[in-house]
């Protein structure tokens, strides 16, 4: 639905965002959807939620427009049940909107088993797809990134499906990350060909006898490649890409709580705790996700991207803006394309 604005000579963007996903009031959301809006000329917003909460803010900015929808699913709800049920709720009504060719694209910072229930079954899978996965961009040295995936939607894949994420991975590090030919790494526990699992080393297998499907394999990375290796794609299933996303953001959090324990204890250690703080602020964000727009569901017919639920207004702002990106950069097509 991307079209050019014949007054200003650009492509438009329209990403449909939920008013009141996540944990935080949907006041944050909507003054994350207000940055975005500021910070791209390009981009028109369809926000979806109550009446009393999307119409007063649309009435109020341009480039927008209300999808009122009368159900919201909450956090603690069995994600497939909810989303069969409640039709009406923000989460089903952008999912529809993406597969109606009303949006291009959709971001919530709600349950994320509810966006992949609603994504899968409202948008749709492309062709070639076995099960759509969670990827994020994490954080690497001397402002290194790459994708990683599956951080979730799959705790159990077969050898194919990690076929699969590498040449999901690749389209998304290509659009994201700029990268001309993205280097994929299966995360087991050992660089040695023989090393994991059955199932690791099945997928190993699989992915080595890949490279006629345009996989770019260079074997296997351990868990501490995540943030020092220099591979561009990291594909794993998402069991094992949860547990280890889960295990970073805790280790951070760990020492940022120890320094801020050392600091209040002695005077010396409180002028170290001050000179680093501002880096672990840094790295916590970065783990986050949310500089990229969180996590992004490849494998659908259009942009579904997924924000933490303790989200913020900046989170929001580049979720929105990731979201926009990623529609005017056509992932979706290029998937589409390389599993077809």
């Amino acid at each position: 639905m991307s079209r050019v604005d014949s007054a200003k000579g650009f492509a438009m963007a329209r990403v449909c965002i939920d008013a009141v996903g996540g944990d935080e009031p949907s006041e944050v959301v909507l003054a994350g959807c207000e940055a975005a809006l500021k910070a791209s000329e390009s981009l028109e917003i369809l926000l979806a939620g109550p009446e009393d909460v999307v119409a007063p803010f649309c009435a109020s900015h341009e480039r927008t427009e209300p999808l009122v929808a009368s159900e919201t699913i909450g956090m603690e709800e069995h994600p497939t049940r909810a989303v069969r049920t409640k039709r009406d709720s923000s989460i089903v009504r952008g999912c529809k909107a993406v597969r109606e060719g009303a949006a291009d694209a959709f971001f919530s910072a709600g349950s994320t088993g509810a966006i992949l229930a609603a994504g899968t079954l409202f948008v749709g899978r492309v062709r070639g797809c076995s099960r759509p996965a969670l990827a994020s961009v994490v954080p690497g040295l001397e402002g290194a990134r790459r994708v990683m995936l599956d951080l979730g939607a799959n705790a159990d894949c077969r050898p194919e499906m990690l076929v699969e994420f590498a040449l999901m991975g690749q389209c998304l590090a290509k659009a994201t990350l700029g990268l001309g030919a993205p280097r994929v790494a299966l995360l087991s526990n050992g660089t040695e060909d023989t090393k994991g699992s059955e199932a690791a080393i099945a997928a190993h297998e699989a992915l080595a006898a890949a490279s006629a499907r345009g996989v770019h394999f260079v074997g296997n990375c351990e868990g501490s490649d995540i943030l020092l290796g220099d591979v561009d794609v990291i594909v794993c299933d998402g069991f094992t890409g949860n547990v280890a996303l889960k295990s970073m953001e805790g280790a951070a959090k760990y020492i940022a709580r120890r320094l801020k324990a050392a600091a209040k204890a002695n005077p010396l250690s409180a002028v170290g705790g001050l000179l680093v703080k501002g880096a672990m602020k840094d790295l916590a964000a970065d783990l986050s996700g949310d500089e990229y727009g969180g996590a992004q569901l490849l494998g659908l017919k259009g942009p579904v991207l997924i924000g933490h639920g303790a989200t913020s207004e900046e989170a929001v702002k580049n979720g929105a803006l990731a979201a926009q990106r990623a529609a005017q950069a056509h992932i979706a097509d290029d998937i589409a394309a390389v599993l077809a």
